[in-house]
């Protein structure tokens, strides 16, 4: 029982300082590897309680191909410099996360507050061990039937997440378009005075 609790300290820690550091990190690319050691503390707590197939698929899935996938867009989009937080890409977006914010925080403590009374007042229920039966087929059965509208309404989120990201960090690039033109006007020009010279020459 000491060792359990220990892991459990432990890896709660690693989750801990690495979700606060995908919060603060200004650079992009940090806050991706730092999710990476969230990820790695979640498939930690998944084997302590026997979950090893759902800690292969942290490992493998999140921490492995979606991360790298995040690595991707970040270097395709040229974000993976620091930026400057005091800009708003989008207008009034820090007064409507504050409100998102705290929505969320009042959701999660009724969930809270509702599963405290679900596992321990009248509704308690517990579901019959099927020793004939992996806990995987058991967990996709109750993902696919009780909680079907769950799992369909995070695909959802995870998609307008994305969506988000590359509406956020998809920014005009004047500068560069300015010096192609400038660079293209010179050549003109010079063309041009030369060929003017080499008229004068042969006249």
């Amino acid at each position: 029982m000491m060792v359990d609790t220990v892991v459990f300290l432990v890896a709660a820690v690693v989750i801990l300082v690495g979700a606060l550091g995908v919060i603060f990190s200004r650079n992009p690319v940090h806050s991706a590897l730092m999710l990476v050691m969230t990820l790695f503390g979640v498939a930690v707590l998944f084997v302590a309680q026997g979950a090893h197939f759902l800690a292969a698929v942290q490992v493998i899935v999140y921490a492995g191909a979606i991360v790298v996938l995040f690595l991707f867009v970040i270097m395709l989009l040229g974000v993976d410099t620091a930026e400057n937080l005091s800009s708003e890409p989008l207008a009034g977006q820090r007064p409507a996360a504050a409100v998102v914010a705290v929505a969320s925080v009042g959701l999660l403590a009724v969930l809270a507050v509702r599963a405290v009374q679900v596992s321990t007042g009248a509704e308690a229920t517990t579901l019959p061990l099927d020793s004939e039966r992996s806990n995987i087929a058991v967990l996709a059965e109750v993902l696919f039937t009780d909680y079907l509208f769950a799992f369909e309404v995070t695909s959802v989120l995870l998609v307008i997440a994305v969506v988000g990201a590359v509406v956020m960090a998809r920014r005009p690039r004047p500068a560069a378009t300015d010096e192609l033109e400038d660079d293209g006007s010179d050549g003109d020009d010079l063309g041009v005075e030369r060929h003017t010279q080499t008229e004068a020459e042969l006249a």
